[in-house]
């Protein structure tokens, strides 16, 4: 048994009741600083807690994360919540189990192995019994969680992992309580209006005509400027529709200068958009520099390829909101955010009030995939707030708004340089990723990352996109390092230092692209030589989990038997262990070429060790590679110094349910190992898979994302 690392949040939060109490209910009580985004994050904690209690999972409330109760755990983020939060909580339970049956034992006079608990009550025949409310103080939740107590499985799968979400039904239903249904005592409603540009001059003739237009509309409370920003304060939302189309016929305002430097115009191409990523200032790390133990192997035969993609959207169906209420100088919001804890210190610096005049509770949102605009609507609300005297004001994003203000996920372009020997053994790997930053979110600078904040009168510096260290899993540089046995290896990142538009994280960040890379290369190489692309991997991997999850998804697919007779079909494979130190994960995709890609069938292997919620770990691990699916076969967001204008279904347009192949997950459960995200892992191998599915369909190597029709059409004149 491998017990799980023991984390740097318990670290920092070290006291049992930061993490465990016990409600005047009798429940107990968990707390955590991870998240719920739709992911299922909370009913899985449940059973954590729950299993090493021995309770019924109805026995432990898992209290909403604040920023007054829950432990700062930063960012929900990276699928680190059961790696992470998870692993604390189950420590904090099997500290709280053994100190409650310590106490129990010294209580009727016996040893602590002699006290049976069964169904979350401490008993010995003979004796009273005693449950945990009973047990529990506040000296014991004071105490330090002591990580001995955490008990080997010996084997044991997640006693509770069967157990369904109670959630899905009220969300079905449509009677789940979103941030959108809250309703406040005296809450108003708010809209903030921007340029689509990051930077842009206002035409103050312009807006000397809008201002008195917007005041005089019924219902309106107020109208607020304040440098690039115009507020509108109001008693009822559809009073701001009213207020929006005499905003959009203001044309209010217009590029800055600086938006046509660095070569920025409308790039729409992937040769364009490779071309500009190159031509900008860079800053180059090395990942990896691996020399041979001995003298290098000549190379035969040398692979040379680039791949890459557009800017993405988050393309969320549900929009951003927030509510915000000042009482003097303190504030509250109710956010969707990621990281309740970052957000409190931006806005904080925002508004030049301390972190503790903030307090930001968790309201559940349509879900998210990165850094979207959450935190930004909190901002807006609360800026806007600031005009409402004591009244909450609640503000949510349109459609436009959210598609043009969002954070963009960066395009990339990676240069593979692979080279085998006379037996077609790789011999040395070369990968060089051009993207800029993964990461702009807040919470992590000096100033504020919040977009108002850059757009006041009194701006805020923009906060450059950066990436996060290696050792943490990286940025653009994601899954850049192959998993493969290879003597010499060489991986360069190129961070550009040009941000004409706002970018920073989306699920799985650069290991969609990096990944697409390599596995595309792997293909390549493998095809090539007359080798079977599956038995090529195998051949080249020391990793055993690796290895499982590569046979399991080829035994889901019947690898490498093929349908019969059917015209346009293709088959690919893709595989990676995500971050390389994250989830293994192994897709075998099945189309079909027709006017465009049909995806068909997906088939996924992925080994996250212990696995506490099977129906969850698959749903989020099918979530990932759809998405995927559909940022690698549609998505390109359409942008120009003007800002972007893809701010619609109809110009960013994303799967449809008729777009949505079947897919079939198997998890190769680990009982004995820590547990391991699932919501990112499946990103990259999906793309991969599809590319070269495509590619045993066509003979055509799609290199740049997405696989449109017209791409199919250009790659195929020019392969």
């Amino acid at each position: 048994m491998t017990l799980p690392p023991v984390p740097e949040n318990l670290k920092k939060h070290p006291r049992l009741g930061q993490w465990l109490d016990v409600g005047q209910d009798g429940r107990i009580r968990a707390y955590s600083g991870k998240v719920d985004i739709g992911q299922g994050i909370s009913h899985a904690l449940r059973l954590v807690v729950a299993e090493e209690l021995q309770l019924a999972p109805e026995q432990v409330h898992m209290v909403k994360p604040t920023t007054v109760a829950s432990p700062d755990e930063a960012v929900t983020s990276g699928s680190l919540s059961i790696q992470h939060s998870g692993a604390s909580l189950r420590y904090a339970a099997a500290h709280l189990r053994e100190a409650c049956r310590a106490r129990y034992a010294r209580k009727i006079g016996v040893a602590p192995q002699a006290v049976a608990l069964e169904n979350g009550t401490f008993f010995v025949e003979g004796k009273c019994p005693a449950v945990y409310s009973g047990l529990v103080d506040a000296d014991m939740l004071a105490a330090t969680v002591d990580p001995q107590h955490l008990q080997a499985r010996g084997g044991r799968p997640s006693a509770l992992g069967a157990l369904g979400r109670t959630d899905i039904e009220l969300k079905v239903f449509g009677e789940f309580e979103y941030i959108q249904d809250l309703e406040l005592p005296g809450m108003c409603h708010g809209a903030v209006f921007r340029p689509k540009a990051l930077q842009a001059q206002v035409d103050e003739a312009a807006w000397a005509t809008l201002q008195p237009q917007l005041a005089a509309i019924e219902g309106v409370i107020e109208v607020v400027r304040d440098g690039m920003l115009v507020g509108v304060l109001a008693e009822a939302e559809h009073v701001l529709a009213q207020a929006g189309k005499k905003v959009e016929k203001a044309n209010l305002w217009s590029p800055a200068p600086s938006a046509a430097g660095s070569g920025w115009g409308h790039l729409s191409q992937p040769r364009q958009i490779a071309g500009w990523l190159r031509a900008q200032a860079l800053d180059t790390t090395v990942i990896l520099d691996q020399q041979p133990s001995g003298p290098p192997a000549r190379a035969a035969r040398v692979f040379r390829a680039d791949y890459g993609r557009a800017w993405l959207q988050h393309g969320s169906i549900g929009l951003c909101c927030a509510i915000a209420q000042w009482n003097g100088t303190q504030l509250q919001v109710w956010s969707h955010t990621q990281g309740i804890f970052n957000l409190r210190r931006d806005l904080a610096l925002a508004f030049g009030v301390p972190a503790d005049a903030v307090t930001v509770c968790h309201a559940d949102g349509a879900g998210c995939y990165g850094h979207n605009g959450a935190d930004d609507v909190a901002f807006d609300a609360a800026w806007l707030a600031r005009h409402a005297g004591a009244r909450p004001l609640r503000l949510q994003w349109t459609r436009q708004q959210e598609m043009a203000n969002s954070p963009l996920a960066p395009a990339m372009t990676v240069g593979v340089e692979a080279a085998v020997d006379d037996g077609g053994n790789l011999v040395s790997w070369k990968q060089e990723v051009w993207s800029q930053g993964h990461g702009t979110r807040p919470g992590r600078g000096k100033t504020p990352a919040l977009l108002g904040a850059w757009q006041t009168a009194q701006p805020a510096p923009v906060t450059l996109a950066v990436n996060q260290p290696p050792n943490t899993g990286g940025g653009s540089d994601r899954n850049s390092v192959p998993p493969y046995a290879i003597a010499r290896v060489e991986v360069l990142n190129h961070r550009v230092l040009a941000m004409p538009l706002r970018v920073s994280a989306m699920r799985a960040l650069g290991a969609h692209v990096n990944v697409l890379a390599a596995e595309s290369t792997m293909d390549e190489i493998a095809r090539s030589l007359g080798r079977d692309p599956l038995e090529y991997r195998l051949a080249h991997l020391q990793d055993e989990r690796a290895k499982a999850v590569l046979r399991e998804a080829a035994r889901l697919a019947d690898w490498p038997t093929r349908p019969e007779g059917e015209e346009g079909f293709g088959r690919g494979i893709g595989f990676a262990r995500y971050k390389n130190t994250g989830a293994w994960c192994a897709v075998v995709a099945d189309l079909v070429m027709e006017e465009e890609v049909r995806l068909k069938k997906l088939y996924i292997a992925a080994d996250l060790g212990l696995v506490v919620h099977p129906d969850g770990a698959r749903n989020q691990i099918e979530g990932g590679a759809v998405q995927a699916a559909s940022w690698t076969l549609r998505e390109a967001s359409d942008v120009a110094p003007d800002g972007i204008r893809s701010d619609d279904w109809e110009s960013y347009p994303i799967f449809s349910f008729a777009d949505v192949p079947e897919v079939e997950v198997s998890l190769i459960d680990r009982p004995d190992m820590p547990s391991l995200g699932a919501g990112e892992c499946s990103a990259g191998p999906t793309a991969a898979a599809i590319a070269n599915a495509v590619h045993d369909a066509l003979g055509v190597r799609m290199r740049f994302m997405p696989f449109t029709a017209d791409a199919l059409m250009d790659a195929a004149q020019n392969d």
